[in-house]
């Protein structure tokens, strides 16, 4: 049999938000995992792909293999995948496990939803071109777009996603709760000019016991800040924060503005209509250990910190604000759920596991992927990663081991940065070095 359980070396995207040289997550992950890995104390590492993206297929680190990358040895082995998943998602991995190191804002963005729960395989391009579908209905957002712009909407797929913080992680998720951006409204007089008055009394007189009525002027309100004209909305950007940077030069309190995080935004992306979106969206902040799950056509946006995020294998996102590439504002405020809720909602549990107390399950209402949180305390010293039905990519964040598999060619030395792929029904056992245990985060399916 060849070896079912391998090491992975994985790919590094440079993106220009990322955090540069080792003061990034990433590049710490990597180095640690790779001492032949040369950091560039200058260059920005924004994200680890684990995974089979084409973009970014993993190297498999074991040269008995003939198979040169993790895509190509599934594709060749797909039972590895487990009966179920081999199934569902037509011989794909579903997901795509990263690490995210964030040092500026990524865009105001949401990822487009799609019909039913029967996931479409990953990544491949359609061959067909497309037209404007006749329908507006949000039902096939996700297709409708691939037909109509495939240069920016790559695929048919969905792309729900979770970030799981592993530094103290900001960023913006979902509307407000009405009250706060009826706060803003009255308190941030150039935002109201954008929105005009009629939208904001509309909002204003909104009553919570309508809450189609309350989703509808929301509608109104972010589609008319959206759509503001460019230069108005400039003057408008620029004469609020030139109010706020006085305010908060005399000391003033900024909070009813939202000054800190607007000064800190508009300083990142100067002149962005998504430096408004700070009135509407929620700022969730999380504390290592803590996630937040990001359903389809919730809008959001990452703004500083660490985290391994996971996802369903799509490249589609609607962006429309705090980002340089293809903006898409129509689309945008057509697809986003406008249900206003407290940015504590947003806070995605973990449970832990009924069978082995040191994992913690983060099991979002998607069928595409799971993710394990597992610490294993010093006083451990030989611990199993159990077999499941399905395929797993293994992130070791810090501790040390030597691994053994009965699927494995070879003993595994196990560190900081290590990547292991496990095919489904394998198991792992770690002999632990470390003296104060491990903490290990297990990507997979379990349908």
């Amino acid at each position: 049999f060849p070896p079912a359980v391998f090491p992975l070396s994985c790919v590094v995207q440079n993106y220009s938000w990322g955090k540069v040289g080792l003061e990034s997550e990433v590049a710490k992950l990597v180095a640690s995992g790779d001492p032949l890995v040369q950091i560039q104390p200058d260059q920005p590492y924004a994200e680890l792909w684990m995974g089979t993206h084409p973009r970014g297929d993993a190297l498999i680190r074991d040269n008995r293999i003939p198979q040169k990358t993790l895509g190509q040895w599934i594709a060749d082995n797909p039972a590895c995948l487990g009966a179920k998943v081999k199934d569902a998602f037509q011989g794909h991995l579903p997901f795509l496990f990263k690490v995210l190191s964030v040092n500026t804002a990524l865009s105001v963005q949401a990822h487009p939803n799609k019909v039913g729960r029967a996931p479409q395989p990953s990544w491949t391009p359609c061959p067909w071109g497309g037209h404007p579908a006749p329908s507006s209905s949000l039902q096939e957002l996700a297709a409708k777009l691939h037909a109509q712009f495939p240069e920016h909407y790559p695929d048919a797929n969905h792309k729900p996603e979770m970030a799981i913080a592993l530094t103290p992680f900001e960023g913006m998720c979902g509307f407000r709760p009405v009250e706060e951006i009826v706060s803003f409204l009255q308190n941030v007089p150039e935002l109201r000019a954008l929105i005009g008055e009629v939208a904001a009394e509309q909002l204003e007189r909104s009553g919570s016991d309508d809450p189609r009525g309350v989703s509808a002027a929301l509608r109104v309100c972010f589609t008319r800040l959206m759509k503001s004209e460019k230069k108005f909305f400039v003057d408008q950007l620029n004469m609020l924060v030139k109010r706020v940077s006085q305010e908060a030069a005399e000391g003033k309190d900024t909070s009813g503005s939202n000054g800190d995080l607007l000064l800190r935004l508009h300083s990142q992306y100067p002149g962005d209509i998504g430096c408004f979106s700070i009135y509407f969206l929620n700022l969730v902040r999380l504390e290592p250990g803590e996630a937040m799950f990001l359903g389809a056509n919730e809008p959001h946006a990452y703004l500083h910190g660490d985290c391994v995020e996971i996802m369903a294998c799509s490249d589609n996102t609607v962006r429309a604000g705090l980002t340089p590439k293809f903006i898409d504002v129509l689309t945008l405020c057509e697809m986003l759920n406008y249900t206003p809720a407290p940015s504590s909602s947003k806070i995605f549990p973990a449970a832990q596991s009924q069978l082995d107390p040191n994992v913690y399950l983060y099991d979002p209402p998607v069928p595409d992927f799971t993710i394990m949180r597992i610490e294993i305390p010093a006083s451990i010293k030989l611990y199993l990663i159990s077999a499941m039905d399905s395929a797993s990519i293994l992130l070791v964040i810090h501790g040390t081991a030597v691994g053994t598999s009965t699927a494995a060619a070879s003993e595994m030395s196990l560190q900081r940065g290590s990547v292991l792929f496990i095919s489904a029904n394998e198991s792992i056992s770690l002999h632990l070095s470390s003296p104060d245990g491990m903490l290990l985060f297990r990507a997979c399916c379990l349908l």
